[in-house]
């Protein structure tokens, strides 16, 4: 009913090794990608956090960064906020970037990190709460 398959497979292994010529790359494991997309996540945070001006929420974040880069992250300055629309905004992108730091700390069982996190996405809706409720008066 179906031809058979006359052609080598596109991914040969021997020895558990690629043959395309790729055994000397170094790979990453899973707990290794989940560590660099975490501390990209939270360098993220941490940029719009200083940008804020919540320095003792951007310390503990930089303390987190440091333990998982090894390396102290750069800092931004404190933004000229506009308006409350940019204000914000800058809290909804903080939001959203503790909800993705929240969904990698979770998958890596990093329950410091998890707590961080749920702590920021909670700040910053309280934040966004209250700025709807002066908006609304």
């Amino acid at each position: 009913m179906y031809e058979p398959i006359r052609t080598k497979p596109v991914v040969h292994r021997l020895g558990g090794r690629h043959s395309d010529g790729h055994a000397g790359y170094p790979h990453s494991s899973r707990a290794e990608a989940l560590d660099t997309q975490l501390a990209g996540h939270l360098a993220a945070l941490l940029t719009v956090t200083d940008e804020l001006g919540l320095d003792g929420a951007a310390a503990r974040i930089a303390a987190q960064v440091t333990r998982l880069r090894g390396a102290e992250p750069t800092r931004a300055p404190c933004a000229d906020i506009a308006g409350a629309a940019e204000l914000t905004a800058l809290h909804q992108r903080a939001h959203d970037l503790a909800g993705r730091a929240l969904v990698v700390a979770a998958s890596r069982a990093d329950t410091t990190v998890a707590i961080l996190a749920a702590e920021r996405m909670d700040a910053h809706a309280a934040a966004l709460a209250s700025q709807n409720l002066a908006g609304s008066l």
